[in-house]
């Protein structure tokens, strides 16, 4: 628990060192990783570090590869930080399925807000999950706040439409678009776009500016056609070369727009109630399957069950059902016990 305390003390202090080790921890998956991880988000709440300043921004920016997402939020980023903001940018690279392995080389994308004092760059591994976020990403973002940082940006894998994860945990969602990504009719099938609070067509210059405009049209005239996704706000659809200091301020002052509009409405409190019972329910089940995996006894019934699978003794389904009863079963054995 000592080191527990020191550690949070230095995140609270604002020692990127500090944060970094942190994040290192809560991204492990060693079981006595684990345990710190809970120590020190419990050290963290008694030190009331767990704060947000007063309405922390987080905005997700998501999209297809090649939308120039490092190039986008690098170009955001130091606007944000000319503007006296303390900024942080969690960007999840993609792990190989063959290795486990990921490049994680977007802090050589972003060299300029990487050694920015008023800056933090983490690349972290996605290491399998689903929805283009990391499984710890959220309490990255956690620590994040914790450390001081008033914005913390986003920058996913880009995989497509599984993408819909990051509005889960973020209070605005931005989807970059570039000129050739499809007709907008077709957007209104991706789960991606109807998450969208903002929709932003990059590279929008030279011989591209004006399929850049063309597609913006033809978005909005999609957009128009969905509900909107709450009460107050349209989804905008705007142009942006990341190189044109002008087209990222109007991307910059929507940001601020659809901010003051949520916390006026109320939606922003509303949001992120509903995104803290989704993590709880999220958080429960990594729980379980963490005391699954470090069981002795259900591992070796995992393993049984494995083979009688393969053996057409049983369906998984079926095999699934044994091993959660027993689970249930130990749970309860071990409540009596206490």
């Amino acid at each position: 628990m000592a080191g527990a305390i020191r550690l949070a003390a230095g995140v609270v202090e604002g020692s990127r060192a500090a944060l970094s080790r942190a994040i290192t921890l809560v991204e492990s998956s060693l079981p006595d990783d684990f345990a710190r991880a809970t120590e020190l988000f419990v050290e963290l709440t008694r030190q009331q570090a767990r704060r947000p300043t007063a309405h922390a921004l987080r905005v997700g920016i998501t999209g297809p590869p090649g939308a120039g997402k490092s190039t986008f939020i690098e170009a955001l980023g130091r606007q944000l930080l000319d503007g006296g903001k303390r900024l942080a940018v969690l960007a999840v690279d993609p792990s190989s399925a063959t290795s486990g392995g990921s490049i994680l080389g977007d802090k050589t994308r972003m060299h300029a807000l990487a050694c920015h004092p008023s800056a933090f760059v983490r690349p972290s591994p996605s290491s399998g999950a689903l929805g283009g976020v990391a499984l710890r990403t959220h309490d990255a973002a956690l620590l994040c706040e914790a450390a001081g940082f008033d914005h913390v940006l986003f920058e996913t894998v880009g995989v497509g439409q599984s993408e819909v994860e990051v509005a889960n945990m973020v209070d605005m969602t931005v989807v970059l678009l570039p000129p050739g990504s499809g007709d907008g009719l077709q957007a209104i099938k991706r789960g991606l776009i109807e998450h969208a609070d903002l929709i932003v067509v990059t590279k929008a210059d030279g011989e591209l500016r004006a399929p850049a405009a063309a597609l913006a049209r033809e978005y909005a005239t999609a957009m128009s056609m969905l509900r909107r996704r709450w009460r107050g706000w349209r989804t905008p659809v705007l142009t942006c070369s990341s190189h044109s200091p002008a087209d990222v301020r109007a991307v910059l002052g929507c940001v601020r727009d659809f901010h003051a509009t949520a916390l006026r409405s109320g939606r922003f409190e509303q949001n992120r109630s509903e995104q803290e019972l989704r993590l709880l329910f999220s958080a429960v089940q990594g729980e379980l399957a963490f005391r699954l995996r470090t069981d002795a006894r259900i591992n070796a019934l995992i393993r049984e069950q494995h083979r009688r699978i393969v053996g057409g003794e049983v369906a998984p389904r079926v095999a699934a059902d044994c091993l959660s009863t027993l689970f249930v079963e130990r749970m309860r054995g071990g409540q009596s016990a206490q």
